[in-house]
């Protein structure tokens, strides 16, 4: 184990477009794996603006974080539905979509499901 970390997502390892300009993601590298912070731009949907670089029908993501601010619907494929906004806690399986709601940025924190995510395939 290494000493004591402190780094910031305004220098992340990486950063990942999503199609249109509607929003980014900032990778971290860490010793326990990568850890992203996303900000999705209103009008942000998953199947618009990240299908054509994941090259799938769905997210096939597995998403553990907490959305820092913004709203955000996930539709899963099996039908299943649900809002997420600031302070919640979430977990995503594999096979959803997802969508900004509203007029503000959705910003998330994720530390499962980014190490791949919105990289073109």
């Amino acid at each position: 184990m290494t000493g004591l970390v402190i780094r910031n997502f305004d220098t992340a390892d990486e950063t990942r477009p999503f199609e249109d300009g509607k929003g980014r993601l900032e990778v971290l590298n860490t010793s326990g794996g990568p850890v992203g912070r996303a900000v999705f731009e209103p009008g942000w949907r998953w199947s618009e603006h990240v299908k054509p670089l994941a090259g799938t029908d769905s997210c096939l993501a597995a998403h553990t974080g907490c959305i820092v601010s913004g709203r955000m619907t996930i539709a899963m494929d099996d039908g299943q539905r649900a809002d997420a906004g600031p302070g919640d806690f979430i977990e995503i399986p594999p096979g959803h979509d997802a969508w900004v709601v509203g007029d503000e940025p959705c910003v998330t924190i994720d530390w499962t499901g980014y190490g791949e995510y919105a990289k073109p395939a």
